[in-house]
């Protein structure tokens, strides 16, 4: 095993990773520096806040900085390890954008003076962790990289994806097993140990290519399932039969486990990690590109539904329940549930629709400035509709009693008040 990691760390990206891979590293001993773009998030950060709602993340916060071993700041320090958790959105054409991952690497160059290691932690197609040497050694041509050969370089690159669960992510940081994947066997080594640190799960060392097919991987196939069970539901309602009852019996097969359908797939993983893969191989992947296009279809799916009954009243008003992507938290990223509204807003302009989530203070981008959308509380969104639609169990909808929807056209999408 490699000596212990020692030494700052700076962690570029303060998000939904960042911060709580900022939060274990510093609450064990660690210094780190996060950093970030947006100067909300660095300024919450340095005074102990978080900028979004995680389950045990803000103790966390609160007492790193109180410690003093997590500072925040928009400028990139010199550090011994730099872990890179920005975005990676997809272009137009579905393939990544890896614009983010490229500005931090130009931004770490200037930095190093040899000795260090660079984690990418950003989901990312294969071969990009190697780009990320490719692009250091592009600005720092006085440095040996490690994709130049298997020396021993002046800076360890190596990739480390992130397996957590949005809502469980303080747990499942520490517990779950980690991929770690370096240019070299030497930067995983590296890596490894910056991970030991917190990492309760084994790790697995392997090449970085082989890491981050693992994470689309994992990934793609739960999309996949996913796909199953909304195509399913789909069928089942041509045939007018209950999805949630065959599902469920079906399941009492002791080798079957078919997830449960929904408005579709969000979150920045499952909903778009799949067409990393598509984008590879697009002659090849054709059962990964369906379970997408399966996905993607089924806000649309729900919008149209919605409008046919209501097109039975005279002013409809439509209630929709939810906007995040997954039940209480208040990630809205690819959320299926901001597509059936926007959805339902564009096909019905003239449709009164009101919007409750109780994780978000106001609407998002996509349906921000439209005349018929506006949030309002959950009972009075409720009370007011004549058409009522579950786009999110958050705990709070699923609590609501039977007896309070009486009288209303309601959609369930996520069988929660079966």
């Amino acid at each position: 095993m490699d000596e212990p990691f020692s030494g700052t760390v700076a962690i570029l990206g303060l998000g939904y990773i960042g911060l709580p891979t900022a939060v274990a590293l510093a609450t064990r001993g660690v210094d780190v520096i996060g950093v970030d773009v947006d100067d909300a998030t660095v300024e919450a950060v340095a005074a102990g806040r978080i900028p979004f709602v995680e389950p045990d993340l803000a103790i966390g916060v609160s007492g790193a900085v109180g410690m003093g071993r997590l500072t925040a700041t928009t400028t990139v320090p010199e550090a011994d390890a730099y872990v890179i958790a920005v975005p990676t959105p997809f272009n137009g054409d579905r393939t990544a954008d890896l614009s983010f991952v490229r500005a931090a690497a130009a931004s770490i160059a200037p930095k190093l003076r040899g000795g260090e290691l660079v984690v990418l932690e950003s989901t990312s197609p294969p071969g990009t962790t190697e780009q990320v040497s490719r692009w250091i050694k592009g600005l720092r041509p006085d440095l040996a990289m490690p994709h130049e050969d298997e020396g021993v370089p002046d800076v360890h690159v190596a990739h480390c994806p992130e397996r957590v669960l949005p809502g469980r992510i303080m747990i499942e940081m520490i517990t779950n097993d980690r991929v770690i994947g370096g240019v070299t066997p030497r930067c995983a080594a590296r890596a490894a140990a910056l991970y030991r640190v917190f990492t309760q799960g084994e790790i697995f060392t392997t090449d970085a290519a082989s890491a981050e097919m693992a994470k689309l991987v994992e990934n793609a196939s739960r999309d996949v399932n996913i796909a199953f069970a909304n195509e399913l539901s789909l069928i089942c309602e041509q045939a007018k039969l209950d999805v949630w009852e065959v599902i469920r019996l079906a399941n009492r097969h002791p080798r079957v486990q078919i997830l449960n359908p929904g408005p579709g797939v969000g979150g920045h993983c499952i909903a778009v990690d799949p067409w990393f893969i598509v984008g590879m191989a697009p002659e090849l992947s054709r059962l990964i590109r369906t379970a997408r296009e399966v996905n993607d279809s089924k806000p649309r799916h729900v919008a149209e539904m919605v409008l046919e009954r209501a097109a039975r009243f005279r002013q409809p008003t439509v209630a929709c329940l939810g906007l995040a992507f997954k039940a209480d938290i208040d990630d809205l990223r690819e959320s299926p549930a901001v597509d059936v509204v926007e959805t339902l807003a564009d096909l019905a302009p003239e449709l009164d629709i009101r919007v409750s989530e109780p994780f978000a203070r106001e609407l998002p981008a996509a349906l921000s400035g439209r005349p018929n959308v506006r949030m309002q509380p959950v009972g009075e969104a409720i009370d007011e509709a004549d058409i009522v639609v579950l786009l999110v169990d958050h705990s709070q909808f699923t609590s609501i009693p039977r007896s309070r929807l009486e009288g209303r056209v309601v959609f369930d999408t996520r069988g929660a008040w079966r």
